[in-house]
Formats: C-alpha cells, sequence, structure tokens
C-alpha cells in the first residue's frame, strides 16, 4: 500500500514542486521547442514521471508501472475506442461518395465566402469536433474551405479559429469525462460549468471568422449573420450541456446553428456588392503586423493594390481571390444536382448518431445500458490519498455497452445499411482509420500513463498545493494552464488528464470551488486550439502548406492571446460574487 507524501524532499514543498513538475517541463520543452514528435515527447515525459514517482517519491516500482498500465488502458477504452470508431464513420462517408453530396449541398446554401466560412469551419466543424476531434474537424473543413475557392493560408487560418469552442465538450463529451475521471467529480457538474463559460467566448468567434474572410466591409455585410449563429450556438450548447446531454453539446449547438444560418442567409442575405468582399485592411492579429506584399491573414496582399480589385492578386499572373472563388462556385453549380435520397443519405449517419445519443440518455435505456457495466480494482494496485484514505484512482469502469465508442459503433451499423456499406468495406475502412491514427494512440495512452503515474505518486498533489499559494488569485491561472496544455498537446482531453486533479487540488487548497477550477481548465483550453503544434500541423499539411506552420502560428498567437484573457477573466468573476450566481 503507497500512500504519497507532499512534501518528500528536505520537508520542502517548494523544493519537492520544482521535482515534481519535470515531467510537464520536459513534455514542454520535447514538443514545444525541440519539437520531437507528439508520442516521444508523451513516452520521454512518461519516462521521468517514472523516475521522480520512484526515486524522489519512494513508490515502489510496481505500483508506478501499474498506475501507468491502468492510464494506457483508460486511454484505449473509452478513449481510443471512441474517436477511432468516429472517424470510421466519417471515412465510410467519403469511400461512399456522400461526402462529397454533404460538401455540394453546403455550397448550396449560399456563394458568400463569410457565410460559406460559418456553415462549414464553425457549424459543421463543430459537428465533426463533437463525433470525433484529433484535429478532424481542421483537416476537413480547411479541404472543403480550399473547394469553395478560398486560398490555402485563408482556409487554414478559418478553420484554426473554427476549431476553439467546440473543443471543451468533443468528441462525444470525452474531454468531460476524463476530467471526472482524473478528478472524482461529478460529470454533469463539471460539463453544466462549462457549458457556463464556453458558450460567452462562443458569441464571438463567428464574428471574428467573417472579419478574417472579408476584413471590416465584409463584417458590415454579414455581421446580423454571424450574431445570429454565435447566439444561436451558445444558446444551444448552454442548453444540451446543463440540460440535456452533455456530450451532445457540440452536434446539437452545430447543427442548430447551421440551420439558423442557412434561414438568415435566405432572409436576409448579405448585400451585394460590385466589390469583391476581401478586405485587404482586415488584421492579421492582435501584435502582428503584416509586410507589404506579403499575405495577410485574410488572404489578401499588406498592400491594398489594384491589380483587379481589392486585396490584390498576390502577383502578376495570379487570379484574384475572388476570381477563384467565382471559378469554384461555378464548378459547384456544373455539377448535376443531388437526389434528395443522395442529399437524405448524406446527412443520415450524423442524424442517427444525435439520434442514439438521445436515446441513450432516457432513464429507462441508460439504466439497463450501465446494468452490465463491469467495476473492478486495477489488479496488484493497492494506493492511498495524501490524507491516508483510500484512493480512487485504481477503480476501473468497463462500461463496454454504454461506452460512446459502442453506441458509436451501433450508429456505424446503422450508416452502413443506409450508406449500403458492404461488411468488407466497413471492416478495411476500420483497419485503416486504426492505421492511420497509430501515432495519436500511441500518444493518448502515453499522456494518460503520464497523467496516472503523476496523479498516483502524489506529484499532482504537491504541485496543486504549492500553486495554491497564490490564493484567490489562481482563478485568474486556471484556464491559462489549459490553454497551455491544448497549446502544446493539441487535446483538451490531454490537457484535462495532465492538469485536472492539480487544478482541484489548488483550488481545494486556496479555498476556491474545485467544479469551476476544473471546468476552467477544459474551457480555457478551448482557445488553445488554434495555437497547438498538432492542430497547426494538420492544416498546413491539408493545405499544402508544409513547413508553414510558423506562418499560421503568428496568425494566431494574438487572437489566442486575446481570448484566453477574455476567458480568465470570466473564471476570476465567476469565483467572486459579481458571477458566482454562474456556478452549478
Amino acid at each position: 500500500m503507497y500512500r504519497p507524501i507532499l512534501d518528500p524532499l528536505a520537508d520542502s514543498l517548494a523544493l519537492s514542486a520544482l521535482v515534481a513538475g519535470l515531467p510537464i517541463v520536459t513534455l514542454f520543452l520535447l514538443l514545444g521547442v525541440l519539437r520531437v514528435r507528439a508520442w516521444l515527447s508523451a513516452l520521454g515525459a512518461l519516462a521521468v514521471a517514472l523516475l521522480v514517482s520512484i526515486l524522489a517519491y519512494s513508490m515502489p516500482t510496481g505500483q508506478a508501472l501499474l498506475t501507468a498500465s491502468q492510464g494506457a488502458t483508460f486511454a484505449l477504452f473509452p478513449l481510443v475506442w471512441t474517436f477511432g470508431t468516429a472517424i470510421w464513420i466519417y471515412r465510410m462517408t467519403v469511400t461512399s461518395g456522400h461526402f462529397d453530396v454533404l460538401r455540394r449541398s453546403f455550397a448550396r446554401v449560399s456563394d458568400d465566402q463569410q457565410v460559406q466560412a460559418l456553415v462549414i469551419a464553425f457549424c459543421f466543424g463543430s459537428l465533426l469536433e463533437g463525433l470525433a476531434g484529433q484535429g478532424t474537424p481542421v483537416a476537413i473543413t480547411t479541404v472543403m474551405l480550399l473547394a469553395l475557392g478560398f486560398r490555402p493560408m485563408k482556409a487554414a487560418t478559418v478553420a484554426l479559429v473554427a476549431n476553439t469552442v467546440p473543443a471543451a465538450f468533443g468528441p462525444l463529451g470525452l474531454p468531460i469525462t476524463t476530467l471526472a475521471r482524473v478528478t472524482d467529480l461529478p460529470t454533469g457538474d463539471l460539463g453544466a460549468m462549462a457549458g457556463r463559460q464556453v458558450p460567452v467566448i462562443a458569441l464571438f468567434i463567428p464574428l471574428l471568422l467573417v472579419g478574417m474572410v472579408g476584413g471590416r466591409r465584409g463584417l458590415r455585410r454579414t455581421w446580423h449573420i454571424a450574431l445570429a449563429c454565435g447566439l444561436s450556438f451558445a444558446l444551444a450548447q448552454f442548453l444540451t450541456s446543463n440540460y440535456f446531454a452533455m456530450a451532445l453539446a457540440d452536434i446539437v449547438a452545430g447543427l442548430v446553428s447551421a440551420v439558423v444560418v442557412t434561414v438568415i442567409a435566405r432572409l436576409w442575405p448579405p448585400r451585394r456588392q460590385d466589390d469583391p468582399v476581401i478586405d485587404t485592411a482586415a488584421p492579421a492579429g492582435p501584435g502582428t503586423t503584416v509586410t507589404p506584399g506579403e499575405p495577410s491573414a485574410s488572404g489578401g496582399s499588406g498592400r491594398s493594390g489594384r491589380s483587379g480589385a481589392p486585396g490584390g492578386s498576390g502577383g502578376p499572373g495570379r487570379p484574384t481571390e475572388q476570381a477563384v472563388a467565382v471559378a469554384a462556385r461555378a464548378e459547384v453549380a456544373s455539377d448535376p444536382p443531388d437526389t434528395s435520397v443522395e442529399v437524405w443519405r448524406a446527412y443520415a449517419p450524423y442524424l442517427v448518431i444525435v439520434a442514439i445519443f438521445g436515446l441513450s440518455q432516457v432513464p429507462a435505456i441508460a439504466d439497463a445500458l450501465n446494468a452490465v457495466t463491469v467495476t473492478f480494482n486495477w489488479p496488484g494496485l493497492h494506493l492511498l490519498t495524501t490524507s491516508g484514505a483510500p484512493s480512487t484512482l485504481p477503480v476501473f469502469r468497463f462500461n463496454w455497452l454504454s461506452s460512446t465508442g459502442t453506441l458509436l459503433v451501433l450508429a456505424g451499423l446503422v450508416t452502413m445499411a443506409i450508406l449500403r456499406i458492404t461488411v468488407r468495406t466497413a471492416v478495411v475502412t476500420y483497419g485503416q482509420t486504426l492505421a492511420s491514427l497509430r501515432w495519436a494512440i500511441l500518444t493518448v495512452c502515453g499522456l494518460l500513463a503520464l497523467a496516472f503515474v503523476m496523479n498516483g505518486s502524489g506529484q499532482t498533489a504537491t504541485l496543486g498545493t504549492w500553486m495554491a499559494g497564490a490564493g484567490g488569485l489562481f482563478a485568474l491561472l486556471s484556464p491559462i494552464l489549459g490553454w497551455l496544455g491544448v497549446a502544446l498537446t493539441g487535446s483538451d482531453t490531454s490537457s484535462n488528464s495532465l492538469f485536472g486533479a492539480l487544478q482541484v487540488t489548488a483550488a481545494e487548497r486556496a479555498g476556491l470551488d474545485p467544479v469551476l477550477l476544473a471546468a476552467a481548465n477544459a474551457s480555457g483550453g478551448v482557445v488553445g486550439k488554434m495555437i497547438s503544434l498538432q492542430n497547426l500541423t494538420i492544416a498546413a499539411s491539408a493545405v499544402g502548406l508544409d513547413g508553414r506552420e510558423g506562418d499560421l502560428f503568428r496568425r494566431m498567437f494574438g487572437w489566442s492571446v486575446l481570448l484566453i484573457c477574455a476567458m480568465a477573466v470570466l473564471v476570476g468573476l465567476q469565483a467572486t460574487p459579481v458571477l458566482s450566481w454562474m456556478v452549478p
């Protein structure tokens, strides 16, 4: 039986915290500075965590390795089981050709690029984040925007900014369920609290997107659509996470906002004008500058040259972005119209998922699904908390029937029937999906093993106790910690597994609400998505900008800092009587 000590080194909490932070520092250095591959960084940090737990915290080697094995197993089930199956469903729509039908359906909603950015990058991207995550929304939406005439750099920046607010709940609530697992806090309370933080930021993201696409001129033309998009998304995300099913928050919000944008764009379309919507005065981001002649965040040129139209052509002989967009729209228009049956089939997989998860929340059905859940203590693992009470960390809950991954398999089977996918094709597609995710799977296993070792050995408790010395000011630091975690790991789930328990420990020591600060880790992490190395690499690769991740980072960094400051202020106020009424 192992009982961790908060200050194992010379009875000094500060010295012990310095050593306890070595695994996190190692991860940051390998991933963020040395740019080592993510899976190697995760395994390197895990090795350091094991050494610290054994040498500094005197944790028995066997107990340390067993803790790591439990964390890696938890990564495989339910994490990999969930996002792997979700991406499998998407790949089946590509194989059957129905993804192209879906793309054409989006293109026919509006020929205005601002509206297309909202529907595809924000609404549809939120749906994909709610289903799969792991960079899937960025990869898919950048390609779709490129096909509709967006220039590569603009397609990448728009997709990165859009892939923010859905990250707190997607895929299928995994970041929140993981947070609940490592903090031992109620999943419902954490989801409800995040649902009272993230929607505030969601109000402004659509306005930022249309400003990036069309500049101030485009913002004046489409502000009403962007505002309706933000309001509908925020309201749907809040209501779903608090009163319906937290796992469906992004899916419902994405669908609702897509419908709202479509209706508003039809009833009150953007004002037409002879000039292109591209406005070269659009800022690349707070604190960034654009050199004359270099591309700006809006995709135009740094100078407002008249090479055909405002926004410039980017150089002699190159078509203007407006011309590219017109050509893309003409190509879509030239496609033979899809039948209503094919359009229905293209949307069916996502509707089936919503229906299945909605039914799974019905009390009678939920009880039946959970009736076969197996709960057991991890064999050979015997841990106490720092107070001497039995630790809940060794408890493993194998909810094989009610798991989100299992429900997705059911949705996939229904999708196979609707899209007329053969069993052989579905099996081959699943195998290809897992093969393509092999490094992501290894990364997630390493990070979850790292989190479990740090929690079980007491390293996280030491760090939290030391950071609690900031007192009430820790409420301002809490979301920033989540932001850093996502920026370096690329995943809100991974960030929650690393820092969730630390947030709770610091909150309890500082006399703050642990649910508030644990949720703030997830909420702060959403704006770290746009500068995460994982997402930057995916976006750059998807649009053929390999090696220009640094350019994307510089364009995104200012906006990311601005948004995390806003989130820190919100959480800080929620920790005071000013906004404490927002805490469930």
